[in-house]
């Protein structure tokens, strides 16, 4: 079973920075994409940003030159970096990974647990 842990949330003040942090647990063939998405109060999961197991990264316009993704292969962890933070930030921050758990497990879409960011103004 693939588990994925999620750390670094927490409160900042507006305009500063927090570092978020997912690993993944559990027998892993290959991880293809990494992202993160998020949930404010009252709406829907939107997505925040994406890497491809090549290092290509798509980012919500939203958070673009603000928040930095990045992936630690060896370690089958992936950061968010996100500065010049603002109240509208403030959400539950999930991870997610496509992965294959063996050579012919189809791909299939893991998410962590949530971790609370909150930006106060």
């Amino acid at each position: 079973q693939v588990q994925l842990v999620e750390s670094g949330g927490g409160l900042v003040q507006a305009g500063g920075s927090l570092r978020l942090s997912c690993a993944a647990s559990g027998s892993i063939f290959k991880i293809n994409a990494m992202g993160w998405f998020r949930q404010a109060p009252g709406k829907e999961r939107e997505f925040v940003v994406v890497i491809s197991s090549g290092g290509s990264t798509n980012y919500a316009d939203s958070v673009k030159g603000r928040f930095t993704i990045s992936r630690d292969n060896a370690n089958n962890t992936v950061y968010l970096q996100m500065n010049s933070l603002k109240p509208e930030d403030t959400a539950v921050y999930y991870c997610y990974y496509n992965a294959r758990r063996t050579i012919v497990s189809a791909p299939f879409d893991y998410w962590g647990q949530g971790t609370q960011v909150t930006v106060s103004s």
